[in-house]
């Protein structure tokens, strides 16, 4: 599994062990909203401020290549559904993982909502892109989240551990989840799963403080890192606030040395 170590290095940092991932999956489920219009001035931000990874769709890969610039990992996202979906928790398959090997990818995600009406499918789904990667040497990320009739806060500690420890059962590489809200209780979840757990951003939120403070909880139990999309792209300044991220998940810095940072 040489060629699989080689590439998670590529979107994992190989000193500390933890990332910061940038997802720009979102044109397909709400379209170009804002920050992802002009997505090689994006990818070059969150790039030169030390992101490890993004997450863009296929079609994405050839619009966001760059000639200069700073290297970072390339994850191509093989889920997809619309928010004008009548049913926007029920995610298909829209690339393969020899698709995204043929694209240059260093790594592969998926996206499980558990929960839905329409769970048994991508579990199946899940299980078929776990194999294929596995045979490929491809690292598979998979957002797993707690989603549909019976779920009544996504953020409760009892689902999301639940939702991180079926990504490993499944045969992810990595996994993402949403946070609990606070350190005591996303220990739980890490404790729960075998693999590296990272941490979604969710919706923009109303200060960089509020982020920062989420990343250090998570990291202060055992976090692998984060998968932060619109708090980061739709940010003023998107290069600094990934470089904050960034002391805090591989330099260890303090929320109060990261706020400093931004100012």
């Amino acid at each position: 599994m040489i060629g699989k170590d080689i590439r998670l290095e590529r979107i994992i940092n190989r000193n500390t062990g933890k990332t910061v991932i940038v997802p720009m999956d979102h044109g397909v489920s709400v379209g170009p909203i804002p920050g992802l219009t002009d997505m090689k001035k994006i990818i070059d931000q969150v790039a030169t401020g030390g992101a490890n990874a993004i997450v863009i769709h296929k079609g994405m890969v050839g619009a966001g290549h760059r000639k200069g610039g700073k290297d970072v990992g390339l994850i191509i996202h093989l889920s997809g559904s619309t928010s004008l979906s009548p049913n926007p928790n029920a995610k298909i398959l829209v690339c393969t993982v020899e698709e995204a090997i043929k694209l240059g990818a260093d790594a592969v995600s998926i996206h499980v909502n558990i929960g839905s009406d329409t769970e048994s499918e991508m579990l199946s789904h899940f299980g078929a892109i776990a194999l294929s990667a596995h045979e490929w040497g491809m690292p598979l990320l998979a957002m797993v989240y707690p989603r549909g009739p019976k779920i009544k806060n996504e953020h409760d500690p009892k689902v999301v551990k639940h939702a991180a420890r079926l990504g490993a059962e499944l045969g992810a590489d990595i996994v993402k989840v949403n946070y609990t809200g606070s350190p005591q209780t996303f220990r739980e979840v890490v404790e729960g799963c075998p693999v590296p757990v990272v941490i979604a951003g969710g919706p923009k939120m109303d200060s960089d403080e509020d982020i920062l403070k989420m990343v250090r909880g998570a990291l202060d139990v055992g976090g692998a890192g984060v998968s932060i999309g619109r708090n980061v792209f739709q940010h003023r300044n998107p290069k600094k606030m990934v470089e904050a991220i960034s002391m805090i998940v591989h330099r260890g810095k303090s929320v109060k040395e990261a706020l400093n940072h931004m100012s």
